[in-house]
């Protein structure tokens, strides 16, 4: 029974009112693979990448053209004027409709795709790359397009090869525009030559997204790569941009679909590149995505993928011995992640009957939801909750994204804002969920007698669920 428990709470996203407890925990885990929806019915009303895109662009343009170089957090949305102000500002239109629009869309789409799924366990491997390959809506142009990066890229490569899903994430618009690299030039690219012919501002190559995906993404920080490495790493980079946030000739000179990764031959740094001593003599965009294959094959990417993997599913700490089995299981491999999951669900170290983490805010809102019956929230309360827990969805402030370890989320006024939710949650409910019985069903053979005894002299049915939802056993996993 406490490996039901483990498999539905560490492994999984809670248990559901609704639904039975698996009897054979690791083949519950196993056969999630091949029954996860990429696209489930849940996303089905997200914006359209190209709409998104448009209304980006058209915000920059008319940004631009006003001279705007405001920074704006998205947090301080300016309050409503006028009518006629509100037509007259392209910030606070492209505002309007991103954050309470598109941002708020996403945002319940994803909780409700958590809250619906049929594989928690894949849906929770969702999550644990959305956050490695972080972006933040604090920086104002990505607020429409963080929940197409996982919706787009990581979704559709969860179960497939490292290598494709960190293709498809380094080419998606998200990333391109957080880290600048939309509108990163070589400085011998034609555009380049063009700008300094013509006396411009140049605005020059940027370094941000090769420095990411090297300390971030794939190898990890301190493994061998030089600054000079990821000079040369960006300038194989140039000419990686997005279709549609230009406008006027450079715009049209780029093309393509608006929303869609677009080589730009303009923009790109010519010549061969020596990146962590190795030559690439590749041109155009080959170069670039051949130094990422590299990359991903790296044993340093092994490594630093196994880590932060036996980090999340075995403590904060996490045992070297799974990190070294995890590390060969991908090599082996070729980067196959289905290979790391049954690996993990193989290996005795995630099934320890101690609890082994602390449930981050979003993973005890969804567990909360879960354990109470609830398939969805509306826009708003979805991302007030998350908000009020200090972990809105797609903002961890930097590309790092959201730690992974207890001491970031078991503070007492992050514990204080749980009793609060939980409070209201449980009121919610009303008397039709027994808490009683609830408990039993979540932590099946784990249920500690303290918990079982507060539960049972609550005041109210209420009451009851509120001390559950805050209880040792809930609060971990």
């Amino acid at each position: 029974m406490l490996a039901t428990t483990i498999a539905l709470n560490r492994f999984g996203l809670g248990a559901r009112l609704d639904e039975r407890s698996p009897t054979d925990p690791k083949n519950w885990l196993l056969q999630q693979l091949g029954r996860f929806e990429p696209r489930p019915q849940a996303l089905a009303q997200v914006p359209a990448r190209a709409q998104v895109v448009e209304q980006l662009g058209d915000y920059l343009a008319e940004q631009r053209m006003q001279g705007r170089q405001k920074r704006v957090q998205p947090a301080a949305m300016p309050s409503e004027g006028s009518p006629q102000q509100n037509a007259a500002d392209p910030l606070r239109r492209y505002l309007r409709q991103s954050i309470r629009e598109d941002y708020l869309a996403m945002n319940s789409a994803r909780l409700a795709a958590a809250l619906t799924s049929q594989s928690p366990f894949v849906e929770r491997l969702v999550h644990f790359w959305a956050n490695h390959f972080a972006v933040s809506v604090d920086k104002l142009p990505v607020i429409g397009l963080a929940g197409l990066l996982e919706f787009e890229a990581i979704r559709p490569h969860v179960l497939g090869r490292f290598q494709d899903m960190l293709l498809a994430v380094e080419q998606h618009p998200a990333m391109l525009v957080y880290l600048d690299q939309a509108q990163s030039i070589g400085p011998d690219s034609q555009a380049g030559q063009f700008i300094a012919m013509r006396g411009g501002k140049q605005r020059g190559l940027n370094e941000n997204l090769a420095r990411e995906i090297m300390e971030l993404h794939t190898l990890g920080v301190r493994t061998g790569y030089s600054q000079a490495d990821v000079t040369e790493f960006a300038r194989a980079l140039t000419g990686w941009t997005v279709s549609g946030l230009g406008r006027g000739p450079a715009a049209r000179m780029i093309g393509g679909t608006p929303g869609q990764f677009q080589f730009a031959t303009i923009l790109h740094e010519p010549g061969r590149r020596t990146i962590i001593g190795k030559s690439y003599a590749q041109s155009g965009e080959e170069q670039a995505r051949a130094v990422l294959l590299d990359l991903a094959s790296s044993p340093a990417t092994a490594r630093h993928l196994a880590t932060k993997l036996a980090r999340h599913f075995a403590g904060d700490d996490p045992p070297q011995a799974l990190v070294d089995r995890l590390s060969r299981a991908y090599l082996a491999s070729g980067g196959d992640l289905p290979t790391l999951y049954r690996t993990l669900i193989e290996s005795p170290e995630p099934w320890s009957p101690q609890p082994l983490k602390f449930k981050n805010p979003w993973e005890w809102s969804v567990s909360a939801l879960r354990a109470i019956g609830l398939r969805s929230l509306e826009p708003m309360p979805a991302a007030a909750v998350l908000k009020q827990l200090g972990q809105p969805t797609w903002q961890p402030g930097s590309p790092a994204g959201w730690d992974d370890i207890a001491a970031s989320w078991a503070g007492p006024d992050a514990l204080v804002r749980r009793v609060e939710v939980s409070q209201r949650l449980a009121d919610r409910a009303g008397s039709s969920v027994d808490a009683r019985a609830l408990a039993e069903k979540l932590f099946p053979g784990s249920l500690s007698e303290t918990t079982r005894t507060a539960i049972a002299r609550a005041e109210s049915p209420a009451d009851g669920l509120a001390l559950l939802l805050v209880s040792p056993e809930f609060v971990r996993r």
